[in-house]
């Protein structure tokens, strides 16, 4: 594997770039490539074999420009077609957004008490609550669907009143548990990090996986010299099924690039 090749990330919209975002910080040296599914969003309320078929296009895709590795950022795909993706597609390795979040989570917690917020998908699959479980079956688990929390990021209702109004709605069971930890599962959330930590409180630590998985990286390619050594910073190329003009706008946004350029790609 050459050094040189890029980093794919994907995800079902523009929630991923907040992973990218993460390796960027991490991995300035790193060029790497994005893909957000912007015109099939969401994945949470779609079947497994949708997505699996959907992320199936994505990875052939990212393979198809010779990538080094390929981050799954997107919490659906990672519960729900992980393991397929991995066996279809041996020639790159796949890393998904759970697993760093739930070894976070259990590092985290104080009180044993877990909150979980997701898309309907991501709960449903309980990938987060198995393997919170198998890490430590003293644990206590409280899961939340925000079906709603998707649609208000990729429309840009981040801060507003109405996005408050439906983390309260959302969240009010969660404090009511006592949870001490709360896990963002979906790299569209850590986008409603403001009106979330207003709900729940300083008490409550936020877990988010975009920050997790951008560490597990550095580690994978360090490990394996497969770091980007070259002087000045790497490129960034993006590719949306859908460039609405919000998303354009939420992408430059999000990364810091004033100068971002988004290429349409359909399937």
């Amino acid at each position: 594997m050459n050094a040189s090749r890029s980093i794919g990330v994907f995800d079902s919209g523009i929630g991923g770039l907040t992973v990218l975002r993460e390796i960027r910080r991490l991995l300035p040296n790193e060029d790497i490539l994005y893909f957000g599914d912007t015109a099939r969003v969401p994945y949470g309320t779609k079947s497994a074999d949708t997505v699996r078929d959907f992320a199936s296009q994505i990875v052939d895709f990212l393979v198809g420009q010779k990538v080094k590795l390929i981050v799954v950022a997107c919490n659906t795909v990672s519960a729900m077609a992980l393991d397929h993706l991995r066996k279809r597609f041996k020639s790159v390795p796949l890393f998904g957004v759970v697993e760093p979040g739930v070894t976070a989570a259990v590092g985290a917690t104080k009180n044993r008490r877990i909150g979980v917020i997701g898309t309907v998908a991501t709960v449903n699959s309980n990938a987060y609550r198995d393997r919170l479980l198998e890490a430590d079956p003293r644990l206590t688990i409280v899961q939340q669907a925000c079906p709603l929390f998707v649609p208000l990021v990729e429309t840009g209702w981040t801060g507003n009143a109405v996005a408050l109004l439906t983390a309260k709605e959302y969240l009010s069971s969660l404090k009511k548990k006592a949870i001490d930890t709360l896990v963002l599962g979906c790299t569209h959330y850590p986008l409603l990090k403001p009106v979330i930590r207003k709900v729940m409180g300083k008490a409550v630590t936020l877990v988010d996986s975009a920050e997790e998985i951008a560490g597990d990286i550095r580690a994978y390619l360090g490990l394996r010299r497969l770091r980007n050594n070259r002087k000045g910073k790497g490129s960034i190329r993006c590719w949306l099924s859908d460039r609405s003009p919000y998303s354009i706008r939420a992408a430059a946004f999000i990364l810091k690039e004033k100068n971002l350029r988004i290429e349409l790609k359909k399937f």
